[in-house]
């Protein structure tokens, strides 16, 4: 049998990050919104993280930025005239519509779409659904490209099924792997797919919040287990707390994180806790499993919000151990840095706490879990993969440079109705093709 590895692919922050808070429901997001963003920083940030779990022996990933200012979803609103002229008429006249065409969200890949590996699957294939993302503006223009980049990336058609994203509407509202885990005693062995939802779309009786949207719902879920192949009797579908999305808890991976057999997890993640946790160990069957429960006296929902203690990464450093990725703001927290020291002392499969700087996308409400798209594959399938977009010494070079050449240290909401900037992107990304080997993916490309 060919050993199974768990791949991150990290999303590469482009150049046009910024803070506009378009994110509602995101309090970091809206918090930061207007401040001076660090575009340069923000992908070196990002980069450096990567590379930092590849130096641990960890596969890694990388997956390309969309092309921005979106150009197309200018004209479909409105603005007509050259591309100069389209961006001068929508700064003065709907600037926010104008930043949301701008954003470089899809750096956060865990929200770039659901992956089912082979093993889970009927076909034994392994499964891609780009998100919708449609309950955001700035998120619903990504999910034709997120398609486009991620067949550019798992290329063997022979070992990937690409399924279109949802039906747009809010009845299949879905944020991808953001509200997905899966459980398994070996990557390789058949697992369990974790399926968090925030509200159903064709009941409204039942429980939601009232504050925030629910960006997830049941029937988005289902619809992806269904597209999947997954089978029912190894497939759970499990409520978030509305009490805890209203508190700021727009995705699942903000409360809650596993990995193999460890289920990290905020006392207050869940409706109806004790019952999703008894499902979980009864469709995971007889190995162990570790289910850490953080209590809300040590660490609060609020706590949770503030640092991403829980939009960690939880990765294996071999067959039983693992080690967990934080945000530097979890040690800034004096209450998340009393309970992590707690933590090395139970008995658990985390042996290792890391932490790294990944300051710029914490700002925009996005903490290390948010920057990766988990992917379990097999040596066959790695090398179905384009290799370019797996990260080695010379791809990081090669991308560190490219940051260095094309992107500005500084960036303001007012510098947005540059048409320079513009430029300045379209040249960055057409040199990136290059490098990650993706062919015309981008729109300009082609005309």
């Amino acid at each position: 049998m060919e050993k199974f590895f768990e791949v991150n692919f990290d999303g590469l922050v482009g150049p046009t990050h910024n803070y506009a808070g378009l994110s509602v429901g995101n309090i970091a997001s809206l918090k930061n919104a207007g401040e001076i963003a660090r575009p340069k920083e923000a992908a070196l940030q990002g980069l450096k993280k990567a590379k930092s779990l590849k130096d641990l022996g960890l596969k890694q990933g990388i997956l390309a930025p969309h092309q921005r200012p979106d150009l197309e979803v200018l004209k479909r609103v409105g603005f007509t005239g050259s591309p100069e002229q389209i961006i001068e008429k929508a700064f003065k006249r709907a600037p926010e519509i104008l930043a949301a065409c701008y954003s470089s969200s899809p750096m956060w890949t865990a929200n770039a779409a659901t992956i089912s590996p082979s093993p889970d699957c009927t076909d034994g294939k392994v499964h891609i659904t780009p998100a919708n993302l449609n309950s955001k503006f700035h998120r619903s223009i990504e999910p034709e490209l997120t398609g486009n980049i991620l067949k550019q990336t798992f290329k063997d058609e022979n070992i990937f099924v690409h399924h279109r994203h949802l039906p747009e509407g809010l009845h299949f509202g879905d944020e991808g792997a953001a509200n997905h885990t899966r459980f398994c005693s070996e990557y390789g062995k058949s697992g369990v797919e974790f399926f968090v939802y925030g509200r159903h779309a064709f009941h409204a009786g039942k429980p939601h919040p009232k504050k925030f949207p629910a960006r997830q719902t049941l029937e988005a879920s289902q619809s992806i287990a269904r597209l999947h192949g997954l089978d029912p009797s190894k497939t759970i579908f499990a409520q978030q707390d509305p009490n805890t999305i209203d508190a700021g808890v727009f995705h699942n991976d903000v409360i809650s994180v596993g990995n193999k057999n460890l289920y990290f997890y905020h006392e207050k993640a869940l409706l109806n806790t004790d019952d999703v946790l008894a499902e979980i160990k009864e469709k995971f069957g007889d190995s162990e499993f570790h289910f850490i429960r953080v209590p809300d006296n040590q660490v609060s929902v609020q706590d949770a919000v503030e640092t991403y203690l829980f939009n960690s990464q939880l990765v294996s450093l071999n067959e039983t151990e693992m080690a967990i990725v934080l945000p530097q703001e979890c040690e800034e927290n004096p209450r998340v840095k009393a309970y992590l020291e707690e933590l090395k002392e139970l008995e658990n499969p985390i042996k290792e706490v890391k932490i790294y700087d990944v300051k710029q996308s914490m700002k925009n409400g996005g903490g290390p879990a948010c920057l990766r798209l988990r992917v379990c594959l097999n040596e066959s399938e790695i090398k179905g993969v384009n290799p370019s977009t797996i990260l080695s010494e010379n791809i990081y070079a090669e991308l560190v440079r490219w940051v260095e050449k094309h992107y500005r240290d500084e960036l303001t909401a007012n510098e947005l109705r540059d048409p320079k900037l513009l430029y300045e992107c379209q040249r960055a990304l057409d040199e990136l093709t290059q490098i990650m080997e993706l062919g015309s993916v981008y729109p300009f490309q082609k005309n």
